[in-house]
């Protein structure tokens, strides 16, 4: 796997990994490779210095590795609570709405709900912001 230092046609910087160097070059040919931000498949490799990988291999505390993964999945809960908490839910009506908000048809809301890749492909093309609003994790009493 190589990890990509990118950046795209606005200057907003992200990684990504994949499986080769080629497997870069065939993914943004096709304008697989988008940023995470604005939705841009104008992206280009930074500069970025090799990952050498030393003799010693260092053990991963299992410990902290739960406190990290514990302290994500809440960040999560969180994100989501607040989202509920004070954006409109618009269902399966977010792609019409998110447009009519963009163009000013509607009044300018925070809104969340549902979109089909295709809705949300072509959002991000007229360039109307939106994303991906994660599932919420499993509490932590629930997991084995």
């Amino acid at each position: 796997m190589i990890r990509y230092a990118l950046q795209c046609e606005h200057d907003h910087g992200f990684e990504a990994w994949f499986s080769s160097s080629s497997d870069y070059d065939d993914q943004a040919a096709r304008g697989l490779v988008e940023c995470p931000v604005c939705g841009s498949c104008a992206v280009s490799k930074q500069i970025m210095a090799p990952a050498v990988a030393g003799t010693k291999r260092t053990a991963v505390d299992p410990e902290a590795a739960g406190r990290m993964r514990q302290m994500m999945m809440q960040a999560v809960r969180e994100m989501r609570s607040h989202v509920e908490a004070n954006f409109d839910y618009v269902g399966d009506a977010f792609a019409r709405e998110a447009r009519a908000i963009h163009e000013g048809r509607s009044e300018k809301r925070e809104i969340y709900g549902e979109a089909t890749p295709d809705e949300v492909r072509a959002l991000r093309e007229d360039g109307v912001p939106c994303a991906p609003l994660p599932a919420l994790p499993p509490e932590p009493e629930s997991l084995n």
